[in-house]
């Protein structure tokens, strides 16, 4: 009988991407349903207080006064889902017990808590006519608090051990940018009188151009990593926000129709639905966890062993 010493030993190269039993590296997020409406109400309040203000400035009152209300909505919207999801109202309030500049979390519970009063101010005061220099104070807070409202979702989500959220940290916060704008400029154009809607199709479409191009660019360079953009839930929910929203954008462009705004909109939705999906097919599988964590590794073998 021939001793054995035990199992043959496995050429590095030709190490698996695997967990123990196959089981998931990652806990995937405890995030409901809510968080990407959240995602998209956030994004929609933030780009349409920017649009109130410009509208307002170049001498559009019924649009200014759609986008405040747009603006409010989705204010108003906002942390309602985010209690939701989290469960207690309480569990909101402790986050702003600590003001840390290095926590997304933080940072973004305290631009939230800021821009919801400004944004619901200045569109109820704008309504009713009363205090016009603090109404104006209130377009004003929230206009400059729209753009950090668009992308920190972004950061937040990337700012986690999720792979295809954490690997797009670069592209992300462009993606969650021009889904917002597009999706502010095509409620607007699908409320607003046609003679003051020009700006707001023009927001749309420059908007859903920025969404598209910059979704492709997270895609292509998170290569593998890229695939449960294109299977599974994620691949539908992509497939869907690509198809809608550049379809929307063209007709938009081109005819400046109610059906292409709408298509911009459903568009938006949709990517912030793919994004949220994608994370979760991601942290579940750990091919897309222990292979960047070597390829991490072996990068940095290679620096230490390369000659300075």
């Amino acid at each position: 009988m021939t001793a054995t010493s035990g199992p043959p030993e496995r050429d590095p190269g030709e190490e698996e991407e695997r967990s123990y039993y196959g089981q998931p590296v990652l806990k995937t997020p405890e995030w409901t349903w809510e968080v990407p409406w959240y995602l998209s109400t956030g994004g929609l309040a933030g780009a349409s207080a920017g649009l109130a203000l410009g509208a307002r400035l170049t001498g559009r009152p019924a649009l200014a006064r759609v986008a405040r209300l747009v603006g409010a909505a989705g204010a108003g919207a906002s942390p309602a889902l985010l209690v939701m999801d989290l469960g207690r109202p309480r569990r909101f309030l402790n986050m702003l017990r600590v003001f840390k500049p290095t926590s997304a979390m933080s940072m973004g519970s305290w631009l939230l808590s800021a821009f919801v009063p400004a944004a619901v101010a200045s569109a109820v005061l704008a309504a009713t006519g009363r205090l016009p220099v603090l109404q104006r104070v209130a377009e004003a807070v929230a206009a400059a608090l729209g753009l950090p409202m668009c992308t920190y979702t972004a950061v937040l989500v990337a700012d986690s051990s999720v792979p295809v959220w954490h690997e797009a940290r670069h592209e992300l916060p462009f993606v969650f940018a021009g889904s917002a704008a597009a999706s502010a400029g095509a409620v607007a154009a699908l409320l607003a009188p046609p003679a003051e809607a020009g700006p707001a199709r023009r927001l749309a479409v420059a908007g859903a151009t920025g969404e598209l191009v910059a979704a492709e660019v997270m895609r292509h360079r998170l290569g593998e990593l890229a695939e449960p953009y294109r299977s599974g839930d994620g691949g539908h929910w992509s497939r869907a926000a690509s198809a809608c929203t550049g379809t929307g954008a063209v007709l938009l462009s081109l005819a400046g129709t109610r059906v292409g705004a709408a298509l911009v909109v459903v568009g938006g939705i949709c990517q912030r639905w793919a994004v949220y999906r994608a994370g979760f097919a991601s942290a579940r599988d750990p091919r897309y966890v222990v292979g960047p964590q070597r390829r991490r590794r072996d990068a940095r073998a290679g620096a230490v062993a390369s000659p300075s």
